[in-house]
């Protein structure tokens, strides 16, 4: 029975030619990213990735396509961080509703917060579509303001 460190050396010249070449480039780097690169790296796990601010849509040049590029990435990943909260919270009062079943009155705290950031993200996102961008919001946020300057607050008069 040949056990697995008793096989005998390679004795083809071509694979050892092969494998020597290989150690030769390939030492350096991985010495290199292993001394010098992962060292000096920070830990954290990727989805905590944390992107810095850009302006927004309104702070851009109107000739400005980069600005305006980026503004929309950051309206995007506001919308998909504000969607996941509002998931959150509806989960919360799911299980809080599943938990506490005959006595759901402990639950209230729950829904009242899970209604008041559903109405917070419907004024900002709603109405929107699937194909919204950061410039549909903002004119949505200027017409919005120009309507509550004249009739008062939108939220008072939908109750």
């Amino acid at each position: 029975m040949v056990q697995k460190g008793d096989c005998p050396p390679d004795d083809n010249l071509f694979r050892g030619f092969i494998s020597a070449l290989y150690n030769t480039l390939d030492a350096p780097v991985t010495w290199f990213r292993e001394k010098v690169v992962e060292p000096n790296q920070k830990k954290y796990p990727w989805y905590h990735q944390q992107y810095r601010r850009v302006p927004t849509i309104d702070q851009c040049y109107s000739d400005d396509v980069v600005c305006d590029f980026e503004a929309n990435l950051q309206f995007k990943r506001d919308r998909a961080v504000d969607s996941e909260i509002l998931n959150i919270l509806r989960m919360r009062f799911e299980d809080c509703m599943m938990y506490e079943s005959p006595d759901q009155l402990t639950c209230k705290p729950l829904w009242d917060r899970y209604k008041d950031a559903e109405e917070a993200w419907f004024i900002k996102y709603g109405d929107l579509g699937a194909y919204a961008d950061a410039r549909k919001a903002y004119m949505k946020q200027k017409h919005r303001m120009i309507w509550e300057r004249r009739h008062g607050p939108l939220s008072d008069q939908t109750k």
